[in-house]
């Protein structure tokens, strides 16, 4: 029991200490979203963006496909 007592201390702490370390980013993002590099703001922050996008295109497409396959095979007469 008392070591639930010692809970609301413990997590005190351990967030206090983690928001003295962190540094803003919000600056350097910012930098690099404002750059004039011909890039779309989907694929500025580099391999990653552009790996998500791709993943996330072909999951959308490929969803829409398998979609309309079942539906096309709704709309077809049952053969008897």
């Amino acid at each position: 029991m008392n070591h639930l007592l010692k809970l609301p201390r413990l997590a005190t702490r351990a967030f206090s200490t983690t928001t003295k370390q962190m540094k803003n980013k919000v600056p350097d993002h910012q930098n690099l979203f404002q750059a004039d590099n011909c890039l779309p703001v989907h694929i500025k922050g580099g391999t990653t963006d552009v790996l998500l996008y791709r993943l996330t295109m072909t999951n959308t497409l490929a969803g829409t496909g398998y979609s309309l396959f079942w539906i096309l095979c709704a709309c077809q007469p049952k053969g008897k």
